[in-house]
Order: C-alpha cells, then sequence, then structure tokens
C-alpha cells in the first residue's frame, strides 16, 4: 500500500496506541469503580470519564507513517519509521505496525487484535526469525521493539478492567484537565499499580499520563506534545514516553496520517504481516 497517499491536513488523532495510550500517587489508594471526586463536578464518576476517553472520536480506520526516536541520557537518538493501520470492527479494533526504516528493523510487524471480553491478541513478526510469534500474558511488561513502552502500553486498556476515580483537577500546558485515577482490579493483569491520567476537558485527550509501581514510585510518564485537528478529530501528532528507571524516552511523531481510509480486512492478518 503506497503511504504517500496519506498527507498530514494542518486545516482540520486519537492516540494510536492504544493506542499509543494511555496517570501523581495520591495518599488514598483505595479507588471504587465510581466513586465520584470532590470536585465542583461531582455529576461526572471516574467511570463515566474513563469511558469518554475510551470512546473518543477516531474514524473507522486509520493509516499513516511515523518517525519513532529512541534518545537515552546522554542525549544520543536512534530514529525508526514505521507504516500504521488501524480498523474498527464496531466497539472493537485491529491495528498493525509495520516499521520500514533504518535496515536493521525493516520488516518487523506488530499486529494487535481486540477480543470481545476486553482481551486483546498481540502478535510479533521477525523478519530474521521468518516467523510469527505470539505475545502471551506474561510476557506484556517487556519492551517494545527495545522502546520505553511495553506490550500492554501498546493497547487499549478496558473500562471494566479498572477501578476509576476523578481526584480533583489540573491545568497542563494551560490546558484545564481532569485528574482521573485507575487501579487495575484483582482479575486484571497489569504492570502499574496506579495510573494517574490529566484528561483534556475540552476533548477528553489525555494530555499526561503517569505510571505507578507497587512502591508509589512513577515509574514511567507519556505526554502530548503537539497535537492537530485531521479531518475534524483532534489527532496527538508527537507524543513521548519517558522511562525514569532507565533515564530513556520514546518519541513518537505523525508524518502523513488520514482517518476514513479504505483497508482490507486480508491486511489485518499473520499471513499478511510475513508476506508484505
Amino acid at each position: 500500500m503506497d503511504i504517500t497517499m496519506f498527507r498530514l491536513k494542518s486545516k482540520k488523532y486519537q492516540h494510536f496506541l492504544c493506542i499509543l495510550l494511555s496517570f501523581s500517587l495520591t495518599a488514598v489508594l483505595c479507588l471504587a469503580a465510581e466513586q465520584p471526586g470532590t470536585y465542583a463536578a461531582a455529576a461526572l464518576t471516574g467511570k463515566a470519564l474513563a469511558e469518554k476517553v475510551y470512546q473518543r472520536e477516531n474514524g473507522e480506520s486509520a493509516a499513516g507513517k511515523m518517525e519513532m526516536i529512541l534518545a537515552d541520557a546522554s542525549g544520543f537518538e536512534r530514529h525508526r519509521e514505521f507504516q500504521f493501520f488501524r480498523k474498527d470492527y464496531g466497539d472493537l479494533s485491529k491495528n498493525l505496525i509495520r516499521f520500514t526504516e533504518p535496515a536493521d528493523i525493516r520488516g518487523t510487524a506488530f499486529l494487535s487484535i481486540e477480543q470481545p471480553g476486553g482481551e486483546t491478541e498481540q502478535f510479533l513478526y521477525l523478519p530474521s526469525l521468518r516467523r510469527t510469534r505470539r505475545i502471551i500474558a506474561s510476557q506484556k511488561g517487556r519492551r517494545f521493539v527495545n522502546s520505553d513502552f511495553t506490550y500492554e502500553d501498546m493497547e487499549r486498556r478496558p473500562v471494566e478492567k479498572f477501578g476509576h476515580r476523578i481526584n480533583g483537577e489540573s491545568r497542563i500546558d494551560g490546558k484545564d484537565c481532569y485528574i482521573l485515577e485507575s487501579l487495575p482490579k484483582k482479575d486484571a493483569s497489569s504492570q502499574y499499580f496506579l495510573i494517574q491520567s490529566f484528561i483534556q476537558k475540552a476533548d477528553f485527550m489525555p494530555l499526561q499520563v503517569d505510571f505507578f509501581d507497587k512502591s508509589g514510585k512513577r515509574v514511567k510518564t507519556y505526554r502530548v506534545l503537539e497535537t492537530e485537528t485531521i479531518q475534524g478529530i483532534p489527532t496527538e501528532t508527537r507524543v513521548r514516553m519517558e522511562d525514569m528507571e532507565r533515564k530513556h524516552r520514546t518519541d513518537l511523531k505523525v508524518l502523513a496520517f488520514s482517518y476514513n481510509v479504505e483497508l482490507d480486512d486480508a491486511l489485518f492478518t499473520k499471513r499478511k504481516m510475513e508476506n508484505w
């Protein structure tokens, strides 16, 4: 598929990651699934806010070209490029990433298929091995292609798998936000103990997400660095995931993007991953 047809339109993106998603730790860590916050707009529950984020408008499909920039503490950077495709099937979604540059990662592909019930199947194709392997639940805390995103970060988190509450309001880059705190329930498999998200009131876009471990330490932060409105949809066009422990960060930058494109169902299959 010729990716040059998808041009970024600056005049008029839900997070591709799931995509690409995704909350400061407070003293109270026992969150009820629908416990309202103590701020003025108490009519909006945490669960309702989480649902608005989950259901943000992002078209019925999308395709684009993106750049991944990996940077260490010394400032040394590595650049990669990949194509991205998404197609929705009702409330479920299928996503495909295919790396195109540089040569050492070219052809590597990642397929994510949401299943009824909130589970997501993930598959990684490595050209050097000439085979596709499934990412099992115990592997979802591992880093995706050595970036600062884990396989868990590469899937949408079902609202029902977490308890949510609104714990006040804040401003991020001058924009009014709700503070949403989310804790995984007992039946949810997550590497994080608490996720705290700053949700922009205007369009329910998460502008910053802080991730905490069981000790209460902030281990990673996701931030939206740039946005545009593409085809009438507010879109993250540059985001960053920073790992505090590794002192490493990963930026994702949109190079070309379009919503509501025609995509063949066969694109989202293991066979297509292996025969590009």
